[in-house]
């Protein structure tokens, strides 16, 4: 059921926003060099590794390290990557992986490859078990402002209460998170 719902909403999705997101390409590609989207290593279902595309919104000589890690990440953006990451807007692409299999609209985020304590954890209390979101229970409840430990929790608690009730919740809040670029990191 699940699967069946990812996938008709993220049909009418792409039709939706097939114009914005040419626009944003576009966008990308004019203000900075290298290319449009961004290819990242991310942890999937059954800590398998899958490639989750987003809008580039750092420079191409950035470290590949999750942004809060980054001493002064402000200065690695692209001149418009800070409006695409307070506006969500990098995150579009992460459609195709949603159609593809390889995540759902909701679910824990998906890990950078490298973030071991967060898989280690995951793995601990069996959230890796699950498809990666677009958005998720810990997304809604802190987002980028949350330590590892509490956002693993928040990610186990989903894990316990998940329905197609609970996801529509998510993605309601999330659509409110959104709108008032509520816990985005630069």
């Amino acid at each position: 059921m699940k699967r069946l719902f990812d996938i008709a909403v993220v049909l009418v999705a792409i039709v939706i926003l097939a114009l914005p997101m040419l626009l944003v390409a576009i966008l990308v590609r004019i203000t900075s060099t290298g290319p449009v989207l961004y290819w990242s290593n991310r942890v999937g279902l059954k800590n398998q590794i899958f490639r989750m595309p987003k809008f580039r919104t750092m420079r191409v000589d950035a470290p590949v390290v999750a942004t809060h890690l980054l001493n002064g990440p402000e200065r690695y953006l692209s001149p418009i990557g800070s409006l695409l990451r307070k506006s969500s807007l990098d995150e579009l692409p992460q459609l195709w992986s949603i159609l593809k299999g390889d995540m759902s609209f909701v679910g824990p985020r998906p890990a950078l490859f490298n973030q071991d304590d967060l898989i280690a954890l995951r793995t601990e209390k069996g959230v890796h078990q699950l498809v990666p979101g677009l958005t998720g229970w810990a997304q809604v409840n802190g987002r980028d402002e949350l330590p590892i430990p509490q956002k693993v929790q928040l990610d186990a608690e989903y894990l316990e209460r998940r329905t197609l009730l609970f996801d529509m919740k998510i993605l309601w809040m999330t659509a409110l998170k959104v709108l008032a670029r509520d816990g985005v990191s630069h």
